[in-house]
């Protein structure tokens, strides 16, 4: 039930602003509804005992009226009957006696300086009262013998006659209903009416804003702030975000004018020394030189593009992904890379073709570094592109898998390039997966026998980039 509800429930703001509202107006209506339907009862209780109790004080000739068949308030049928007087029991066979009306019969009657002998109070059919049946035969008028009565016998002394009265016992008046109806439907309109516009000038600069951060969130560009609308407090926290997006702009331009200054003073020194190297004469000891400074470059420009991938400067192009993977593949191909590209689904959407290369090539190249021939795939599984790269190497252990893809934190613990560099490549593939709305996770695959028998890095990017 809870679970129906969540589904059903509004997303928005506003539309659960006044689904509570209007909630609660109807939680009030019903109470109110409650209170007026016991009041009238009462009203009409205390009616119909004080009708009875007059009748059998002054015994007076009465309208009586029975409602006909539209409903119990239109009482226009009537006739005159009298109070009867009469020594048999009022008490028909199978009768119950209404004790609490009784009761209040009898103080009313107190009140009046009478004090009944006895009193009995009862409710029944008005088909099953021989006195009123046998006026309205004579009348001709048997039709109007519907609903039931109120009757009330009284003793004034110990002797055997009876005075008996009676009362048409009606139902709510439907013109109650039809107007707690009526006052309802004009609070909606005014209320929930009402709260709708107001709610509707705060929620739509808040919504306006979501979006805004949603795209800041994706291009990190400062173009089309908000200006400040809505209530004094919305407006604060519109200027408060845009005064946040211009200081994270400025923080990010100062670290790309840094990493900037920093690639170029170390790359210049670097390539002075590779030329340099060019001197030693031991070849063996000027490769391991000519190594390491390829290792320093590697690590730098990893390190370069893990900073540039939040905020990347080439747009969005149409791609056939398959054509992507595939072309990736044979690059390793081509090197001599026993690497197999299995089943692809061509799915063409739009990415940063460059960005996502690389994040192949990093997982690929774990794969190779720590396993044997890996195995590439593409599907499409529902709204998303799945892109599969699965070893049969010694996998990660279960409790190190997601610091695995921290920045500098790897299964071996050199920084040897053939074992495993710096720890930065399953970092930088996960930055470009999230870059482009999807993640990436690593999950070990296992025997029968439970034994970890390979690793699979598993891309998901929604098809909607």
């Amino acid at each position: 039930m809870r679970t129906l509800f969540r589904k059903l429930a509004p997303k928005s703001l506003l539309g659960q602003m006044l689904l509570a509202v209007a909630a609660a107006l109807m939680v009030a209506q019903t109470i109110s509804a409650v209170l007026q339907y016991r009041a009238s009862e009462q009203r009409r209780e205390g009616i119909a005992l004080n009708a009875l109790a007059f009748q059998l004080v002054t015994e007076p000739r009465f309208d009586f009226r029975q409602p006909d068949r539209r409903g119990a308030a239109a009482m226009g049928r009537w006739q005159r009957l009298r109070v009867q007087k009469t020594e048999e029991s009022p008490l028909l066979p199978g009768e119950v006696r209404d004790s609490q009306r009784e009761a209040a019969l009898k103080a009313i009657l107190a009140d009046q300086g009478v004090q009944p002998v006895d009193l009995i109070v009862l409710t029944r059919d008005t088909v099953n009262d021989p006195f009123v049946m046998a006026q309205l035969r004579e009348q001709e008028r048997t039709e109007w013998a519907q609903g039931r009565l109120l009757v009330a016998a009284m003793r004034r002394d110990s002797g055997p006659e009876w005075t008996v009265a009676r009362w048409a016992v009606g139902g709510p008046d439907p013109g109650q209903l039809g107007a707690l109806i009526a006052q309802t439907l004009l609070l909606y309109v005014i209320l929930v009416g009402g709260l709708a516009i107001l709610l509707r000038r705060i929620t739509r600069p808040l919504a306006a804003l979501a979006d805004r951060v949603e795209r800041f969130a994706e291009t990190r560009q400062i173009a089309g702030q908000l200006e400040p609308s809505g209530p004094e407090d919305t407006r604060r926290l519109i200027t408060a975000h845009n005064a946040m997006e211009a200081r994270i702009v400025a923080l990010i331009d100062e670290k790309d004018v840094m990493l900037g200054a920093i690639g170029h003073d170390l790359k210049t020194p670097l390539a002075a020394l590779r030329v340099r190297i060019e001197s030693v004469e031991d070849e063996g000891e000027r490769a391991r030189m000519a190594h390491t400074i390829e290792d320093i470059t590697r690590s730098l420009d990893d390190i370069l593009s893990l900073a540039r991938v939040g905020r990347p400067s080439d747009p969005l192009e149409r791609t056939d992904l398959a054509a992507l993977v595939a072309s990736v593949v044979e690059e390793f191909e081509d090197m001599g890379d026993a690497v197999e590209l299995g089943e692809t689904d061509r799915l063409p959407m739009k990415l940063r073709a460059t960005w996502l290369r690389r994040a192949l090539r990093n997982l690929i190249g774990n794969a190779l570094r720590y396993g044997a021939t890996p195995h590439i795939s593409l599907k499409r599984e529902g709204g998303e592109a799945v892109i599969r790269i699965a070893d049969n190497g010694p996998g990660i252990p279960e409790g190190e898998i997601a610091t695995m893809m921290e920045p500098f934190k790897r299964g071996e613990g050199s920084r040897n390039r053939e074992t495993g560099g710096a720890g930065l490549g399953l970092t930088l593939a996960r930055a470009i997966a999230e870059q482009h709305g999807g993640h990436l996770s690593l999950t070990n695959r296992h025997d029968k026998a439970g034994k970890i028998i390979g690793l699979t890095a598993e891309i998901r990017l929604p098809l909607g980039t």
